[in-house]
């Protein structure tokens, strides 16, 4: 959303307004488009909580100003900025506030996340289909808002050998799955006598039927088999036919609630009184 120098409604004050020098007009002009930004910022952050289900403070508080100057009369309201003030998708794992926030104004589908793409490249994630997590989530997989979280997942994507990266994050190691599968400590990883326990956990990939075989029971999707001879089998992230949304914001309809002409003209007359010491 941009918000510029078209201004009106300062009658009132235009014989102070004549009183002051290009250079201060246009300083009273930027600093009343940015009051009037700053303004219209709230009301979309408060448009987004109440039209979201649980947003997550990065997607809610996601709009950020790019302020006016006096060489450049126009702010921009833009979904993310980095520490240089320019546009950024972000640092959260897999998620482009600017891609949200399109999915929700104008429907239609959501672009797939990091976390996505590197599943479909290693040939795990169908194609067609994105990721949801199950309705009670797996636990400890979760941040509350119906999103994994990130540590989580970036171990997960580690575990199913998806991850196209190095360090940390790289693809877990035999060695690592056999510990994770034996937290408990019972037997001997190095002697391939490891018993089943209770707190261990074993992550695989099941298709359902969409390709049948042993899961074609399960939901398709990443599930963990857990407990004495993997008796518990509980769904950690689900494979879903790609959803399309319908339109939920509006950011017309935002900007006609904030008044934004009315407020830019108020600031200027505030503005305009200020700068001439009245």
């Amino acid at each position: 959303m941009r918000i510029d120098a078209t201004i009106t409604g300062i009658d009132k004050v235009r014989h102070l307004a004549d009183k002051l020098t290009g250079p201060q007009m246009r300083a009273v002009q930027a600093a009343a488009i940015n009051d009037t930004a700053f303004k219209v910022r709230g009301v979309m952050v408060s448009a987004l909580t109440s039209a979201f289900d649980r947003p997550t403070p990065f997607i809610a508080r996601s709009p950020k100003v790019v302020q006016a100057t006096p060489e450049n009369l126009t702010a921009r309201i833009i979904p993310t900025l980095d520490s240089r003030g320019t546009w950024s998708p972000g640092g959260k794992i897999g998620v482009d506030p600017q891609h949200v926030l399109q999915a929700q104004e104008f429907g239609g589908r959501r672009a797939d996340k990091r976390s996505e793409v590197a599943l479909r490249r290693a040939g795990i994630l169908p194609v067609g289909m994105q990721t949801a997590i199950p309705r009670t989530p797996y636990p400890g997989s979760d941040d509350g808002r119906g999103n994994l979280r990130g540590a989580f997942l970036s171990q997960l994507i580690s575990y199913l050998q998806a991850s196209g990266e190095q360090g940390y994050r790289a693809n877990m190691t035999d060695r690592r799955k056999a510990q994770l599968r034996n937290q408990q400590g019972i037997g001997s990883v190095a002697a391939r006598r490891v018993y089943m326990t209770t707190l261990g956990v074993r992550y695989f990939v099941a298709y359902g039927r969409l390709r049948g075989g042993r899961t074609r029971h399960l939901a398709p999707g990443v599930w963990a088999a857990r407990g004495t001879h993997d008796a518990d089998l509980v769904p950690v992230l689900l494979f879903v036919r790609t959803p399309g949304y319908a339109p939920r914001i509006s950011m017309d309809d935002i900007a006609a609630e904030a008044q934004a002409s009315e407020v830019l003209a108020r600031r200027m007359r505030y503005r305009i009184r200020q700068a001439a010491g009245v």
